[in-house]
């Protein structure tokens, strides 16, 4: 159900440049660490790519061809996605910050908020299922047969390789809330700087063009 060794190689190459530049899913994901720390970081990047892995499934089942030919579900599709984004960035204004000393970053609940909410914001992002609509197709064998099998699997070989580049932005932003947590004085900034960047995020997601889903 692969391609060929040189062109599973192609598709890897071409997977890791689109993986390496920052788009929302990226924003959002260090957004998250430096709020929260590396391990809800880690888990945002899993609930980033179990949405993932349902475009994955819509794209092998066409369903990713709806989007494309309705104006309305786009439009439905990503105003949710950029309602949600905003919804965090109001919940992260008004929620109280905790000083310091006071910080858990590892809590339960926040871990599975993290997963829920990278969950819904990639599976509300229709230039998601637009992207794999477009991208895996090129490098699929039609003369192979089993076409949707084939794009599940470069579907899983996209998300796996998504795990260990975001894993490294997580793991990088992750650093900068222990050295925030190390300081007085800071649960201001650390209120105001994630809640605009979500904000901001959601006001892009509305307005934004044919950009990349990433």
């Amino acid at each position: 159900m692969l391609p060929d060794p040189s062109r599973l190689g192609l598709f890897v190459v071409a997977a890791l440049v689109l993986l390496l530049t920052p788009g929302p899913a990226v924003l959002y994901i260090v957004t998250r660490s430096v709020d929260q720390g590396r391990r809800a970081g880690f888990v945002s990047v899993l609930g980033v790519h179990a949405g993932t892995l349902i475009h994955v499934a819509a794209a092998a089942a066409g369903l990713s061809a709806v989007l494309a030919t309705s104006v309305t579900a786009f439009s439905v599709v990503k105003y949710l996605g950029a309602a949600y984004l905003i919804y965090l960035g109001v919940r992260q204004l008004v929620s109280r910050v905790a000083e310091p000393a006071d910080l858990t970053l590892d809590a339960e609940p926040r871990l599975s908020r993290a997963f829920l909410d990278g969950f819904v914001v990639n599976v509300l992002n229709p230039k998601t299922a637009l992207f794999f609509l477009a991208f895996l197709p090129q490098f699929v064998a039609a003369s192979r047969g089993a076409v949707p099998a084939q794009m599940a699997c470069l579907g899983l070989v996209f998300c796996v390789l998504g795990l260990v580049t975001d894993g490294l932005y997580a793991l990088t932003a992750g650093s900068a809330a222990h050295w925030l947590r190390a300081r007085r004085g800071v649960a201001l900034t650390r209120r105001w700087i994630p809640g605009t960047m979500y904000i901001g995020l959601g006001l892009v997601t509305a307005f934004a063009g044919s950009s990349r889903s990433k």
